[in-house]
């Protein structure tokens, strides 16, 4: 199976000295690519910028035209984690445009499967605003892009942050399906259980918060008990990942113990959502210690392409067993009640 990537472009002029969110991360990503040594089996496809279009699918105009303006004027801080600088618009569109890109060569194939190492982030950039590091929702724009062909896509989002940005623009869009697991509390503060979508949307919002502390046995079993059952139900006929890698046990922006090992065996999960090959695709979200980095995306990928590779093994016994069946009940209780306005407001 052939793994196809983004092709690569400059990304170093967006950049604030110290800042987490930097350059050497998608360096890190792609020296894992590298680690697997595909050979001709490494598809890079060119470089491609986001029409205004494409983008206007998720983000409200006035927000791109500010955005465009507060770039070229020279940038600046957004808020207290979010940065952009004089060439972060031109940067972030091509981000954008690097799903677009992956995702339409995957259907010209029809095989394979997609990664996507572009920065900044995105799953927190909301409609309307950025914040979390992220400008752009790059998956965003993706998934909003299959659903003009009439696909139904699943998003799953293993980032240990909430993403609380792809929530928000599918809250009511029946056609996604967006599942999170994260680490609660933590920023952005969003994603409790009972968050499960709007009113044309019920249940198409699966959120699985977890402690601090919480290893891949937990995830896994909340993954296989809240997650899968409601996935089987919707049958989407494509899966992107927000494909975060600061759960890992070293990173220094959250406390989940995640190993590359952990990862590896989401990977083979998740991919077993995907109908038939060439409709899975990998988006690079956070993860910020760049050996943990390179590792897990290895890992990860190599997983998934079904290849052999040394991964670190797998975590258990962390605290956050007892909070699966409690957010499953939060879950049923919020539902329940969703479907018991539904009634009242229906019934003569």
């Amino acid at each position: 199976m052939v793994l196809v990537i983004n092709g690569a472009y400059d990304d170093s002029g967006h950049e604030d000295p110290g800042h987490p969110e930097r350059p050497d991360r998608v360096r890190a990503a792609m020296a894992g690519v590298a680690d697997l040594h595909l050979g001709s089996d490494l598809i890079a496809v060119p470089p491609y910028t986001a029409s205004r279009a494409e983008l206007a699918r998720v983000h409200d105009g006035g927000y791109l035209d500010e955005l465009g303006a507060f770039c070229y004027a020279g940038g600046g801080d957004i808020d207290q984690d979010t940065y952009a600088t004089f060439y972060s618009w031109s940067i972030a569109t091509n981000a954008a445009g690097a799903g677009l890109a992956v995702i339409a060569e995957l259907q010209r194939r029809n095989d394979g499967v997609g990664f996507i190492a572009a920065r900044p982030p995105g799953h927190h950039a909301l409609a309307d605003r950025a914040m979390g590091f992220c400008l752009l929702n790059n998956i965003a724009v993706a998934t909003a892009a299959l659903l003009s062909q009439g696909e139904r896509v699943l998003i799953v989002d293993w980032d240990v942050h909430h993403g609380n940005g792809t929530q928000q623009i599918f809250w009511d869009e029946p056609d996604v399906l967006y599942v999170s697991t994260h680490q609660w509390p933590l920023f952005p503060g969003t994603g409790s259980a009972g968050e499960v979508g709007g009113r044309h949307a019920i249940d198409r919002t699966v959120n699985i918060p977890l402690p601090a502390g919480a290893t891949g046995d937990v995830i896994r079993q909340a993954i296989a008990d809240i997650a899968e059952p409601v996935i089987d139900a919707f049958s989407p006929t494509w899966v992107l990942v927000s494909a975060g890698f600061d759960a890992h046990r070293l990173d220094p922006m959250a406390d989940f113990q995640l190993t590359s090992g952990d990862f590896a065996e989401m990977a083979r999960s998740v991919a077993t959502f995907a109908p038939r090959p060439g409709r899975l695709a990998m988006f690079l979200e956070g993860g910020y210690d760049l050996d943990a980095l390179r590792s897990s995306v290895h890992a990860t990928l190599s997983s998934i392409l079904g290849r052999t590779h040394e991964a670190e093994k797998l975590s258990s016994g962390g605290p956050g067993a007892d909070h699966v069946a409690r957010v499953q009940r939060e879950r049923l209780a919020a539902l329940e009640m969703l479907h018991s306005t539904e009634e009242e407001e229906t019934t003569p």
